[in-house]
């Protein structure tokens, strides 16, 4: 087990953690900001190597990824911890504190992963993944060394240095990361971190594996049509054919907010569609989550909820030829 740190800097009277954008400067037995990155007898450490607080075989249309393996089940794990102190999250329970765990080494996860049904890999979910770096690096790299056709993804908020995402993004096969608002003020106020660094994040992720995009629109906080159309704007930036998940908000957690109105996503969705070419919504029963060709509008994949009915292969529509960016 090599819980040390990856990413650090020795100082004279403290290490600095330099995997996320707080740069946390800890002293001996002092926590950083995620609760888990910590010094032992002078030693960097990560408390929570291979530390498993929940694993379930999902759906990959729950993490959620419309356009990677659709049809297809994934076994998803977190740990606990988390860089970010959203006032509305909603795995709270593993995220902000420290439950019950169970260590599982790097062979006995591999042998789960190929003993599932219907599985295409793993999803580090639930909680922060990268909190979890050390660990899903060297579990990362041991698969694609063992099998580079076991898909690996990250749920994640993309707060993360630009070095430690460089060197894991060779070994991960798609992320669906978490675009919370888009203000620095609803990042430092409801989120306690910044913007910039996930905006960093997509556009480097972007170039080097599948990415899909998350923002749970919070009822008078970031749940504006404009907002949602300047988030728009930013992805189409980098490929309007980068899938939009725009989710409904409940209150969780310390945010006691109503239930963000059905009829303000809906009308960020038709207006986000005016630079995107694929905008789901998450939440909300009897929506059309189907996927469709952008140029003729042929039905390429219809949904009800997580279950799938997929209508063509390859990365055209059997239609019109349209490039069609979904990964089988």
């Amino acid at each position: 087990m090599d819980n040390k740190l990856k990413f650090y800097k020795e100082e004279d009277n403290f290490i600095q953690c330099q995997l996320c954008p707080h740069n946390c400067k800890l002293k001996e037995n002092q926590f950083g900001i995620c609760g888990l990155r910590t010094v032992k007898n002078n030693l960097p450490v990560a408390i929570n190597y291979g530390e498993v607080t929940s694993a379930n075989v999902d759906p990959i249309e729950k993490k959620p990824l419309f356009h990677f393996k659709p049809g297809k089940d994934i076994l998803s794990v977190g740990t606990y911890g988390c860089n970010m102190k959203c006032s509305f999250c909603q795995n709270y329970e593993i995220s902000q504190n420290k439950p019950s765990s169970e260590f599982i080494d790097i062979d006995k996860l591999i042998k789960l992963i190929i003993s599932i049904p219907n599985n295409v890999g793993i999803a580090f979910t639930y909680n922060e993944p990268f909190m979890w770096y050390e660990y899903i690096y060297d579990v990362a790299k041991r698969i694609k060394e063992y099998d580079k056709n076991i898909s690996v993804v990250l749920v994640s908020n993309g707060y993360v240095n630009k070095e430690p995402l460089k060197k894991i993004l060779p070994f991960i096969d798609a992320m669906n990361i978490d675009l919370k608002g888009f203000t620095n003020r609803y990042y430092n106020d409801i989120c306690k971190a910044k913007i910039e660094p996930v905006l960093e994040t997509i556009k480097m992720a972007s170039e080097q594996t599948h990415v899909e995009i998350t923002t749970l629109m919070v009822s008078d906080e970031n749940d504006s049509v404009e907002e949602i159309v300047e988030i728009a704007k930013f992805i189409a930036s980098i490929d309007k054919n980068i899938p939009l998940h725009l989710s409904r908000y409940f209150p969780k957690y310390k945010m006691k907010n109503p239930p963000t109105l059905v009829e303000n996503i809906m009308k960020a969705k038709e207006e986000a569609s005016k630079y995107l070419n694929y905008i789901y919504v998450g939440n909300i029963s009897g929506v059309d989550n189907n996927t469709y060709c952008p140029n003729c509008n042929y039905n390429l994949i219809t949904r009800d909820i997580y279950s799938t009915n997929i209508h063509f292969h390859g990365d055209k529509c059997p239609n019109c030829k349209e490039y069609i960016n979904i990964v089988f």
